[in-house]
């Protein structure tokens, strides 16, 4: 028997096993796939928060090896404008899906998740100790929790019952990467004559003869099916008035703007997350990192619940932190939408808001909303860090992030009189007083968020209680 069954083996997948890993969470992956995406497929963006992330489990560097950096602006609706005065970050990562698939996968399996491929999850059944899973020829499997994290499609969700209310595709974009035969200078001027009044449409270089297409289209594909070089001449054509000459794909995709959420994150046994528990376009290329980000939350908090510590209510609250931002995510991407709209309101729109945007409080707004730096979950009264991220800071024993590699709680004490007592097992102590905080001390959850700040023993034994349960005796 396993302890948790995670169904899809994509980003979202594979970090959630690996998170459960850190804590010996003994983690079976299953995906219906029989082997990883094709080797040419869409480059995705990976976001502050997300690399902050990557940082604290130590695969940065794995992941700048593979990637492609480049500046935090233009995020919003596309909108250029260069990235806020003081932001933490400088850049962003753009990297082929494949590859962060293969990295976060290798990741999980070499922490010690098993991973089987070309089993597709067709039934479920749980009860008061766990979940029993049936797969596509009738092998069935056990498990004491079961995650959902199989896509927009989730049948982990359909099989629960769960709603997935919200917006039905109204507008098809053709995505590739393709050759083209005409003059590069000839597709530059009618692109950015095109530009300006399609901010949707992107025909830009992406090495010697290839570009990169992002095409909205005249109709709606009914069948949802992959397009053809073809589909994609013809919706040239239709925009353009010339194809360009496009052949050689690399690889073709069509993606719609369907907005949706699931009416709740967890039922028993069973949790959703990643495009499972929400999908919106793919305004500010958000989606990848709201997946990461929604397996990190919940990795220690379902391992606190398998290993018995857990206080009551503790898984609960990666519903009661992690909806609000994906609903938060679906609102914006619903407004950069309207902003990419061609019709003469939609464009005025977008020029009052480039011009907002020149004003540092606004653009900083904006930026960090799409790059999850801005999110504050309610923790309670308390200094403005509360309830945030903290961002990478340098100790006597190296950078905090890399003191975060376990996927353990922290506290860090500036004032040298504090300790973690019966919560050693679960949390680790770091008494430095030349570290570089604005507060005496402070207790840092697995995730990277600031739970609480103070100098006061009880008090933080109190909070330490709240998110870690009893002490060990």
């Amino acid at each position: 028997m396993f302890d948790v069954i995670v169904a899809g083996c994509g980003p979202t997948g594979a970090m959630l096993a690996a998170e459960l890993r850190l804590h010996d969470v003994r983690v079976l992956v299953l995906d219906k796939e029989p082997e990883p995406a094709s080797s040419f497929v869409r480059v995705v963006s990976l976001h502050i928060r997300s690399l902050e992330l990557m940082a604290m489990r130590g695969l940065l560097d794995r992941l700048l090896e593979r990637g492609r950096q480049r500046p935090v602006g233009g995020l919003f609706a596309a909108i250029p404008k260069p990235p806020p005065e003081g932001l933490d970050s400088a850049y962003l990562l753009g990297i082929p899906q494949p590859v962060i698939d293969r990295l976060l996968e290798a990741h999980a399996t070499e922490l010690g998740a098993q991973v089987r491929r070309g089993r597709a999850v067709t039934g479920l059944e749980q009860d008061d100790e766990g979940v029993t899973v049936e797969l596509a020829g009738g092998e069935r499997l056990r498990s004491r929790y079961l995650v959902g994290c199989d896509g927009a499609r989730s049948t982990v969700r359909k099989l629960l019952g769960v709603g997935f209310p919200g917006e039905p595709s109204r507008n098809d974009t053709l995505m590739g990467e393709l050759e083209a035969g005409a003059p590069p200078e000839e597709i530059a001027a009618r692109v950015t004559e095109l530009r300006e009044t399609n901010k949707v449409f992107t025909l830009a270089p992406f090495g010697e003869s290839v570009y990169r297409a992002i095409i909205p289209c005249a109709t709606v594909s009914e069948s949802r099916a992959e397009p053809t070089l073809e589909d994609f001449k013809r919706e040239l054509r239709a925009i353009a008035g010339t194809d360009f000459g496009v052949h050689s794909p690399r690889w073709l995709s069509r993606f719609g703007d369907a907005t949706r959420q699931a009416e709740r994150y967890r039922l028993g046994r069973v949790l959703l997350a990643g495009d499972a528990a929400h999908i919106h376009p793919p305004a500010g290329g958000q989606g990848l990192n709201l997946g990461v980000q929604d397996a990190v939350n919940l990795g220690w908090k379902l391992a606190a619940q398998i290993h018995g510590w857990a206080p009551e209510t503790l898984l609960d609250t990666y519903h009661a932190e992690r909806h609000p931002v994906a609903e938060d995510v679906l609102n914006n991407t619903r407004a950069q939408v309207a902003l990419h709209s061609p019709e003469p309101g939609a464009r005025a729109v977008r020029r009052l808001l480039t011009e907002l945007m020149d004003l540092d409080d606004v653009n900083r707004h904006l930026t960090e909303k799409i790059t999850a730096i801005g999110i504050r979950y309610d923790f309670g009264e308390g200094p403005d860090l509360l309830g945030r991220r903290l961002h990478d800071i340098d100790l006597k024993q190296g950078s905090l992030y890399d003191q975060l590699h376990r996927g353990r709680a922290l506290v860090l004490d500036r004032t040298e009189r504090l300790t973690v007592g019966g919560w050693s097992d679960r949390v680790d102590l770091i008494a430095d007083p030349t570290a570089a905080l604005d507060v005496p001390a402070l207790l840092l959850r697995p995730d990277g968020y600031v739970a609480w700040i103070g100098e006061d023993q009880q008090d933080l034994d109190d909070h330490l209680a709240r998110w870690f349960g009893e002490p060990a005796d």
